[in-house]
Parts: structure tokens; sequence; C-alpha cells
């Protein structure tokens, strides 16, 4: 394993560029209050109440003002529902079910969320070679904290330590999705199969194609990348590189095609 400089080849840049690490705020903070700038500079202690006064206000009450909700008691079922899913693969069936509303309706609660810029779809990748592939999206609310406070948790890092491995995931792909949004150009996919293969995520950007696993881990080994490189196999005409986003203190080289980066590096 090759350590590499404190540089960065970033999946949307062609060069080599000085990393630029986030601001020092803790990761397990992140993944427990999110990013709202009034949240981040607030007192720890204030946080929790500040998410939930948003959640109530700006969230809830603004879509109750701005939407056509017939049943506003089961749609705010379905928002609990859909923040507790955040980040996985939508069950449109499952949903249904849970909060006695039809699919086409849950459908355009989904389309709702990202109508008032609540949430985005990850689409699934689907010019694999691989024939068992799902195509149902991804949906992801816009903030942890807000996705925290709306799945019925008070934000906190317990609430992390619990079970990190998927809010890490999921403020991976945020903060993915938040940078193709400014540049303008490029689009975020994930890749799973029927039989639990998955690429966390992939983006497609002027032909060349970004495969990302995410781990929890500070100490990356190949075996974390290999379904990163499965993808990277399946598509030899097409230029592309592989990540492990983790908690790794400096880059490191895995191997030719695949590097592990810490999160701070992203």
């Amino acid at each position: 394993m090759q350590h590499m400089p404190c540089s960065l080849v970033l999946p949307w840049s062609n060069d080599w560029a000085p990393a630029n690490p986030f601001p020092a705020w803790a990761l397990e903070e992140r993944l427990a209050y999110g990013s709202l700038p009034g949240v981040v500079a607030a007192e720890r202690s204030d946080r929790p109440d500040l998410l939930k006064a948003f959640v109530a206000v700006h969230l809830e009450e603004e879509i109750r003002r701005e939407a056509l909700v017939r049943d506003w008691g089961r749609f705010i079922r379905f928002l609990q529902l859909a923040a507790c899913e955040s980040g996985q693969v939508v069950n449109y069936a499952a949903v249904s079910q849970e909060t006695g509303i039809s699919q086409p309706t849950v459908k355009s609660h989904y389309q709702l969320l990202e109508d008032m810029y609540v949430g985005f779809q990850v689409p699934a990748y689907t010019r694999s070679p691989r024939k068992n592939l799902l195509s149902t999206p991804k949906f992801f609310l816009f903030d942890l904290g807000v996705r925290n406070v709306a799945a019925g948790l008070k934000p906190s890092e317990d609430v992390v330590e619990a079970n990190p491995g998927p809010l890490f995931e999921q403020w991976v792909g945020i903060e993915l999705w938040i940078r193709l949004q400014y540049l303008g150009e490029g689009t975020l996919h994930y890749l799973r199969t029927r039989d639990g293969a998955e690429v966390d995520y992939i983006i497609e950007r002027n032909g060349a194609l970004t495969a990302i696993e995410v781990k929890w881990t500070q100490n990356p080994t190949i075996s974390d990348a290999r379904h990163v490189l499965t993808f990277l196999n399946e598509h030899p005409h097409q230029p592309g590189h592989g990540y492990v986003v983790c908690r790794c203190d400096r880059p490191l080289q895995l191997h030719e095609r695949v590097t592990a980066v810490p999160w701070f590096h992203l």
C-alpha cells in the first residue's frame, strides 16, 4: 500500500490539486447535526432544538402552505418514513403499505420533496453488462441533521455511534451531489445487483466513470475496493478510476486504479 502526497485527484478534476480540508469539525458531529450554517455555528446543546424547529417550521409548514396535500397526517407519516429510509433504495410498495397511501401518491410525495428542494434522487446505473441490476432510485434528504430529526431521532453522537456506516454513506452521497450541482455537469448514480453486489456511487462526467465505495474503516485494504474494481473491469473501454472514501489519515494507493481518500479530502 503506497502513501500518496497530501493532495488529491478529485473525481471531477483531471489535475492534482492541493487538498482543501473541511473546517475543523468532527465527522461524527457532521453526521449527527448536518451542515446547515445556523446549526454549525450554534452551541452543541442548542443544535437539536434548532433542527427540530427547522423541521417543524421551515420544512413541514412550508410544505403544508405550498402543497396540495389532502391527508396531512399520512403525509407526515410518509415524511418520517422517507427520512428513516434516506440513502436507501426506495421501496414504494413498503412505504405505501406502511402509510396507507397509494403507490402513485407515494411517488408524487417523493417528487414533491424534490420539487421543494428537500431531497433528491440518485438513479441506478443501468449501462452495466450485468443482467440482474436494480433499477429503482435511491432517495436522500438534503441534510443529515434534518434527516435525523424528521426520522424521529434526537441528533447526537450517540445516534451516530450506534450505526455510523449508513450515515457516513449518506453524507458522502450528499456531498458528491452538491459538488456536481455546483459544477453544473456530471451525473451521480449507484449500482446494485439483486444478489447484493453494490457500488455505492458512480460519477459519470465527460465520458469518464468514477466508482466510489464508502467505508467507515480507518485502515482500508484492497478488499474494500473489490466491487469498484469489478465495475471498472466491466467497462475497459471507458477511462475511469476508483476511490474508497473512509477515515484514513491520508490518501493511499490501494491499486493502480483505486485510491483510498480521507473523508475530509472529498
